[in-house]
């Protein structure tokens, strides 16, 4: 590999890896490492690039993984959520600064102290969603309150799916990240404010609180709670606030699918002890305690919904009801569901995926009140990336760029909440053609 000033470790060669390690060997200071555990995934990236390596890693292989951080200047990690804080405990020992996509979680933050000891910044929470959304709305509510304004209603919204010439399966959705952590987000808790009510969802019950979202150009989507919004209170500096809601954007009628897919316990994770050679017929009725005879009947039966309705129609072309056995390995319910549903609902070739989000906030000032819109509608590329890894990954590796030149140099576990982070990742993604449409309207 072709020597560079800046040597940039990405762990993980899926879905989203493609657009940052194109953005960063764009520029002859950059050299790429891409680790992961199949490395014909990062080799098929890379493309035999001068300034790339492609190398085997199992996380798990803890002096592997050392080595690898030590040679780095900075660290992305693109591995499952899971794996993060093994990879921020190797930055931290070798007092190299990471950076991932994913949420904080309760294990990242108590290495907040240690990774200032280290002197290094561990940037969480810099994709889309947690990532761009939180960089635009704080960029927005800084605006509101260098003007005199406090914001009384904050609503944000975001969603990845079809664009609307893929959109041509009656889920609505079709799969450009992670499928397995699409169906697990959909078992989280979800906390909310609402006219200054808090709003709490248990996990089982996420799919029952939806409702319409109409975007500044007409378009009807489904809105839904997306976990605590109510932490970020505080994060934004939104003190008094009334409405605080963070939500998922998807097409009509995923949400009262979904349910019922919840309800029959396919998003279950325990190991199945079926053997590895039986029908999804068998698996849905083994799950609802069922006998296999006239089980369409007994399910819409047993959710009073309509044996000829959308929802059954869905379930059956799904294949929920298939009689064909096959052959699974080592199966847990989700993952028998996450693969029949890859099989129905990916992207096939020069089809487009498309992502929203969506702000909508309101603000008391001295003269009156309010409405801020504000819009982002990214396409894919046929046949290239996905408006998903595009979008997830570019703000990261913008962050890499602005780290490793010393252009941010806050320390400790951080999401990009501060001008220092947002201004200039914003100002970037804006010559990459990520920008927003923004609107006022008086509120009466």
């Amino acid at each position: 590999m072709v020597t560079s000033k800046y040597q940039i470790l990405i762990l993980g060669a899926g879905l989203v890896s493609g657009p940052i390690v194109e953005l960063l060997l764009r520029d002859s200071e950059y050299a790429v490492t891409l680790a992961d555990i199949n490395v014909k995934n990062a080799e098929k990236i890379l493309n035999n690039h001068p300034r790339g390596k492609a190398v085997h890693l199992d996380i798990g292989s803890t002096e592997a993984l050392q080595n690898l951080v030590e040679g780095s200047d900075v660290v992305v990690s693109l591995v499952p959520y899971a794996l993060h804080t093994i990879v921020a405990k190797a930055c931290i020992a070798a007092k190299v600064p990471m950076v991932n996509a994913s949420y904080v979680s309760t294990d990242m933050q108590k290495l907040d102290e240690a990774a200032q000891i280290a002197g290094i910044i561990i940037l969480c929470e810099i994709g889309l969603d947690p990532g761009i959304d939180h960089m635009t709305a704080m960029r927005l509510v800084h605006i509101i309150q260098h003007a005199g304004g406090k914001v009384t209603a904050f609503n944000s919204y975001c969603g990845g799916l079809p664009a609307p010439e893929a959109n041509d399966n009656p889920f609505g959705y079709k799969f450009s990240w992670s499928p397995k952590g699409v169906l697990l987000a959909g078992k989280n808790d979800a906390h909310f404010l609402k006219n200054g009510e808090r709003v709490d969802v248990a996990g089982a019950d996420l799919f029952q609180h939806h409702w319409d979202v109409t975007l500044p150009d007409g378009t009807v989507f489904e809105g839904y709670p997306n976990r605590d919004s109510l932490a970020y209170i505080a994060t934004y500096g939104l003190e008094g606030v009334r409405t605080m809601f963070r939500g998922t954007l998807r097409n009509a009628n995923w949400c009262d699918t979904m349910d019922i897919i919840k309800k029959m316990g396919f998003l279950g994770d325990n190991i199945l002890a079926l053997g590895n050679e039986f029908s999804m017929r068998y698996l849905s009725a083994t799950l609802m305690g069922l006998p296999e005879e006239n089980l369409e009947e007994k399910v819409a039966e047993s959710f009073d919904i309509s044996i000829a309705g959308q929802i059954m129609e869905t379930l059956n072309w799904l294949g929920l009801f298939d009689p064909k056995t096959r052959e699974w390995n080592h199966p847990t319910a989700i993952d028998c569901l996450t693969e029949v549903m890859l099989g129905k609902m990916s992207y096939q070739p020069g089809e487009r995926d498309m992502v929203i989000l969506h702000h909508e906030f309101e603000a008391e000032f001295a003269f009156g009140k309010k409405k801020f819109l504000s819009t982002l509608i990214d396409y894919g590329i046929p046949n290239g990336y996905s408006a998903m890894s595009r979008t997830v990954t570019l703000p990261v590796g913008i962050a890499v760029k602005l780290i490793a030149t010393g252009k941010i140099k806050l320390t400790g576990v951080r999401i990009p909440v501060e001008p220092e982070i947002y201004e200039p990742v914003l100002t970037e993604l804006e010559k990459l053609g990520v920008s927003f449409e923004e609107r006022e309207i008086p509120i009466n």
